[in-house]
């Protein structure tokens, strides 16, 4: 039946706008996008047709609001996922663990350097050179001084929040920051990375935010090798609490 209301004009048309208004814009940015597209689809049409493809209205497939000057992405992630895995290559380890962070970056690091990720949620697709073990951050299922080379990229903030379905818990950034230490071989690498302000706060369910110095504080078992900020699109290497809110990047060393 799905597959017959595809096929009527009206019907996929409907679709399109319905779509098309499930968006966070503003009423006449969405109007001109859905102008656009089917001024778009019908001068296409009038052109000399490849006819390597098949075009018909039921295969509409409309993606309104790509058309930008920018690319789309955010410039924290981008920034914090390319510095971790720039440092792992660059370590060159015989294999890597990763707790939490975004599966993406996990992904990619894996097709270099053999990749164990750990989540509380199971990963729904298998990819080669990346295993999976289900495990919490503040439990982790490692002996101590087993791993030589781990990252948590933009997780342990989020620890006892609820945000992600994890157990409530005022010291959870406390004990997934103590977990991690654990875990490390001596030699061995951690990355992290943390929101950062001018004070310890809790953006209740979202996130915590830090300071170096707590930071510092919670990883003081290990060495600090290097530290970078990011402050709205930009990288610095230093901390500047008179930037506000920003993101820290940390490379410790368990020497």
């Amino acid at each position: 039946m799905r597959e017959k209301l595809k096929n009527i004009p009206f019907i996929k048309y409907a679709v399109v706008f319905a779509r098309a208004f499930k968006s966070e814009y503003g009423l006449s940015t969405r109007l001109l996008c859905i102008f656009r597209f089917f001024r778009d689809y019908d001068l296409f049409r009038k052109y000399p047709p490849n006819t390597a493809y098949k075009v018909s209205t039921a295969d509409l497939f409309p993606r309104i609001y790509d058309r930008v000057e920018s690319h789309k992405l955010d410039p924290v992630y981008f920034l914090q996922g390319t510095w971790c895995a720039k440092k792992i290559f660059e370590e060159k380890p015989s294999e890597h663990y990763d707790v939490g962070s975004q599966a993406l970056m996990v992904g990619i690091i894996s097709q270099f350097v053999p990749t164990t990720m750990i989540d509380i949620r199971p990963l729904a697709l298998s990819l080669p050179g990346l295993s999976f073990v289900k495990g919490d951050i503040t439990e982790l299922p490692f002996k101590e001084g087993s791993i030589s080379s781990l990252s948590s990229i933009c997780v342990i903030e989020h620890i006892g929040l609820g945000r992600y379905g994890d157990r409530l818990d005022p010291f959870g950034t406390e004990k997934a920051a103590k977990e991690l230490a654990r875990v490390l071989r001596k030699g061995g690498c951690l990355y992290i990375s943390v929101p950062v302000d001018a004070e310890n706060k809790v953006y209740f369910n979202a996130h915590r935010s830090f300071t170096r110095d707590y930071i510092l504080e919670l990883f003081k078992t290990l060495k600090l090798s290097e530290e970078k900020y990011i402050y709205g699109k930009n990288m610095y290497p230093s901390y500047d609490p008179a930037k506000g809110f920003g993101t820290g990047l940390y490379h410790f060393k368990n020497s």
